[in-house]
């Protein structure tokens, strides 16, 4: 979250699971911190040009409806954390819910730059590379 706010993303954090949106989890406290579904609110940002979005919950129940809502905006980024067979089946989820291949190829899995990163801060580095990376229109 440090790391995100130092280079002006505004964080927000969406879970249905209190213990994942607790701010003394966060080394710094996200922008805003949403006990909920990602359906319920979601559709309240009107994901946009500007929007960039990280699904991190490995959980398709919480996952796929994000990404249900961000493949239908123009949102800028979507990043999903998962290796290659995760990668493959939230596809085949997405596909047999209506999207297109090109829809799906909005996806970016494994989330993050390709730096042969290792544990939470090298995955954080990572990802907030390649946030950097579209953002400034480079192919990172």
């Amino acid at each position: 979250t440090a790391l995100a706010n130092r280079l002006d993303f505004e964080v927000t954090v969406v879970d249905p699971r209190a213990v994942f949106t607790d701010a003394s989890r966060f080394d710094v406290e996200p922008h805003r911190l949403l006990t909920a579904w990602p359906q319920e609110v979601l559709p309240e940002f009107a994901p946009d040009e500007q929007t960039y979005a990280v699904l991190l919950t490995h959980d398709p129940r919480i996952d796929d409806p994000a990404l249900r809502t961000l493949l239908a905006s123009p949102a800028a980024y979507i990043g999903a954390l998962g290796g290659r067979k995760t990668q493959r089946a939230r596809r085949e989820r997405m596909e047999e819910a209506g999207f297109k291949p090109r829809d799906l190829d909005r996806i970016r899995g494994p989330v993050g730059l390709r730096i042969g990163a290792s544990g939470p801060a090298e995955i954080a580095i990572s990802i907030a590379a390649e946030l950097v990376a579209v953002r400034r229109g480079t192919p990172g």
